[in-house]
């Protein structure tokens, strides 16, 4: 009967439950997301890599913002995130490595992390500052690297020079009174669902006891419904989904053509006293 060192006990253990999960704007018809998976596999082959979407646009930080918003929360504490969007960025955004909430983050320094949440950074590493490499594929040469290196138990510490901060972009916030609500589409989703940043917490303590109208491309309706069958096929919904947000759409059908609606599109709530 032997001991293991503590450190190569944790390290073991790390390799063994590891999940790094890839969100990129590289499509699948190319070899960017294969070459990605295969940086991380041939560091440690026993990684659990999940894909959360390979489908974001070209460079579209808002889309992928709320993709990862809206998802990272579900893995289990401790998972990384690698993401490639707009990956090689603008000149001077540095490849970093965070721990946000209990989950870590690789990807370039462009502002997209700041969307994901309000709350206030754990550490931050900037990447490619021990033995720099020049390259134009920083998601393989780059980010899989560290993911697969965090993933394995190596401190983020140790993985590059240490940072104060991280870009944050402005996102688009709602205004809300005591007379209303006045929020945007947010996202535009596969079905043709507008997803808006009006969140239920704030429509419960606002509505309680009163009526409210809730407007959005030249309608109005005065009822929120709870699941996408309450009204019949080709008849609007409106409700609050998984997310806790606001969400309108069409029984069948597609809202954003039919209500010549699309992404930042106004929807407001009013009040009646």
């Amino acid at each position: 009967m032997f001991n293991l060192p503590v450190n190569l006990i944790i390290t073991q253990v790390a390799s063994i439950m590891a999940i790094v999960t890839l969100l990129t704007d590289s499509g699948e018809n190319d070899h960017y997301v294969a070459a990605i998976k295969a940086k991380i596999l041939s560091t440690n082959p026993s990684i659990k890599i999940i894909d959360i979407s390979h489908k974001i646009a070209p460079c579209d930080l808002g889309h992928a913002a709320f993709v990862l918003k809206s998802v990272f929360r579900d893995f289990p504490k401790g998972t990384i995130h690698l993401v490639g969007v707009d990956a090689t960025g603008k000149n001077k955004d540095a490849a970093i490595a965070m721990q946000l909430e209990d989950h870590f983050f690789v990807g370039a320094d462009n502002g997209l992390f700041g969307l994901i949440t309000d709350k206030s950074h754990q550490q931050i590493a900037e990447l490619n500052t021990i033995q720099p490499i020049v390259t134009t594929f920083p998601e393989k040469d780059i980010f899989a690297l560290a993911a697969a290196k965090l993933a394995s138990g190596v401190s983020l510490t140790d993985l590059g020079r240490p940072m104060p901060s991280f870009k944050r972009m402005i996102d688009r916030t709602v205004k809300a009174t005591k007379k209303g609500i006045a929020g945007t589409v947010v996202r535009v989703d596969a079905y043709g669902n507008l997803i808006t940043n009006i969140p239920k917490d704030a429509f419960d303590i606002l509505s309680k006891d009163k009526v409210f109208t809730v407007a959005f491309g030249g309608e109005k309706f005065r009822r929120i419904h709870q699941q996408y069958f309450d009204v019949e096929e080709g008849d609007c919904f409106i409700l609050f989904n998984s997310l806790g947000l606001l969400e309108i759409g069409v029984n069948r059908g597609n809202a954003s053509e039919l209500l010549g609606m699309q992404y930042d599109s106004a929807v407001t709530i009013t009040f009646e006293e």
